[in-house]
């Protein structure tokens, strides 16, 4: 071992009884390759010296383990979370082929910083370096991970539209291949100029009928109706009735008006006129469907257009609250269900300075993160106002509270209380360097069923934020807040 030791150049200076020291104080490690020494999650247990082979750093996202950095002979690990006091490994360190360690449990590393102070320099400058490194790493991942997220969410939002579109275009397809058809047929029943007039007249109206909207009783009614109607196709044999039945009740035909239609025309044209009509009315029904799926289509592109300010300056002034809206489109997918959104905007809160996109990462995380927090069950309440010269943005949600022990961490790198490859422990870092590079400030309160985060920004960036710092949003219930000045 003390041969070993002479070849690692964080050693170089010690002494001969220092050299003796480590080496009665060390272990010998011997690792197959993919052998690991450190699981990402499991708390810290030793310093590593790497004397030959090499090692490999890596980091769960999602289900996938990403590469961070490898390592040679010479290199040593685990001295930065033990500076750092970190509760946990936050990667996963293994063997790439076979290698040869020396190791030292987290005591006998505090104790060698004082019998081998000359380390303590090299030690603290690898530290910063790796951090750095790692923490710009897991940055980009963190941005792929919001990045994944934001695309599933998309695509579930698009899906539904999207079907509707091509389902719709193919059945109008069908249709617009049947009406001139059935126009040749009731062409031939040869009807008289009053005839022809009272058709015209009831196609626009069960058109008028069909594209006015319907309330709760109307909706109810219909079933009762549709059985009516479906009694009194079958009594005049109009074949197929249940194929029709729904949309000449949806373009306000019942028996009156089926009778009044058989007084008027040629018996033996109903069956013709009646599936024109129906035709008709599913082609409006699928044009209007068409229309609506292609409208919520170009609302999403809206939406992650304004939520990344796409083709636009990165400052500008923007409307806070389009900002939040664009967010909550995005995450749409994930506040079905057993989520409750209230709003509760100051409309008269003025344009404000901002990186756009930037801040739109802020109220994605909170969101995002207050959705995890219930589980998917339960409320979130969004906030706005103004004090002089700052706004607030406060999101709120009545899941379980964040300890006392765990708050001040919070904002710390890496630090997360998501399991492995769920979280990064940098989307709340993140958000804070966003808001105190708008010189703002982000703040928490929590208690059980009452978490807030509320986000204080400067209407302008050029004007001081100083108003801004004596002015305390406190929350006084679970509905109101109070603005006290301190």
């Amino acid at each position: 071992m003390l041969d070993a030791l002479r070849q690692v150049s964080l050693f170089a200076q010690l002494t001969n009884e220092q050299f003796q020291w480590l080496s009665e104080h060390g272990c010998e490690l011997c690792l197959v390759s993919g052998e690991y020494i450190a699981i990402e999650g499991e708390p810290l247990d030793y310093f590593y010296v790497l004397i030959e082979g090499e090692i490999e750093f890596t980091k769960k996202v999602g289900n996938a383990e990403k590469h961070v950095m490898s390592f040679g002979a010479g290199t040593y690990t685990g001295h930065e979370l033990i500076l750092l006091d970190a509760p946990h490994h936050l990667v996963n360190v293994r063997a790439v082929k076979p290698s040869y360690m020396l190791k030292w449990d987290t005591d006998t590393f505090w104790e060698m910083l004082t019998t081998c102070p000359s380390i303590t320099r090299d030690l603290l400058i690898i530290t910063a370096q790796r951090v750095q490194m790692l923490e710009s790493m897991s940055q980009h991942h963190q941005k792929l991970i919001a990045l994944g997220t934001l695309a599933a969410g998309l695509a579930h939002e698009l899906n539904n539209p999207a079907t509707a579109v091509v389902r719709g275009g193919k059945h109008l397809h069908k249709i617009f291949q049947q009406l001139p058809y059935l126009g040749l047929k009731l062409n031939h029943q040869q009807m008289t100029k009053e005839q022809l007039l009272f058709l015209d007249n009831l196609l626009h109206s069960v058109i008028v009928h069909a594209e006015t909207p319907c309330d709760l009783e109307d909706l109810l009614a219909q079933s009762d109706r549709e059985q009516e109607v479906t009694a009194w196709l079958d009594l005049h044999n109009v074949p197929d009735s249940w194929k029709i039945v729904s949309s000449l009740v949806r373009g306000g035909l019942d028996t009156q008006c089926l009778d009044t239609i058989v007084e008027h025309l040629p018996p033996e044209s109903l069956t013709e006129v009646l599936a024109w009509l129906d035709a008709t009315l599913t082609g409006i029904e699928l044009l209007d469907e068409i229309d609506q799926s292609s409208g919520r289509i170009s609302e999403l592109v809206k939406a992650i257009k304004e939520y990344s300010y796409m083709d636009q300056a990165p400052m500008q002034e923007v409307d806070i609250h389009q900002g939040v809206e664009s967010t909550l489109t995005i995450l749409g997918h994930k506040l079905k269900g057993g989520i409750s959104l209230t709003r509760d905007y100051d409309q008269s809160l003025p344009l404000i300075s901002v990186y756009g996109s930037e801040l739109n990462q802020v109220w994605t995380n909170l969101i995002d993160n207050a959705i995890d927090a219930m589980s998917g069950q339960g409320q979130i309440r969004i906030r706005t106002a103004q004090e002089n010269k700052c706004v607030l943005v406060e999101i709120a949600n009545n899941g379980p509270a964040i300890p006392p022990e765990i708050q001040e961490r919070i904002f710390e790198p890496f630090f997360t209380t998501k399991g492995v490859g769920q979280g990064t422990g940098l989307g709340l870092v993140i958000s804070y360097r966003i808001v105190e590079k708008h010189k703002g400030e982000i703040r928490l309160f929590s208690e059980p069923g009452n978490t807030r985060f509320q986000v204080i920004l400067p209407i302008s960036l050029a004007e001081t934020i100083s108003e801004c710092h004596q002015c305390q949003f406190i929350p006084s219930d679970n509905t109101t807040m109070q603005f006290i000045h301190s």
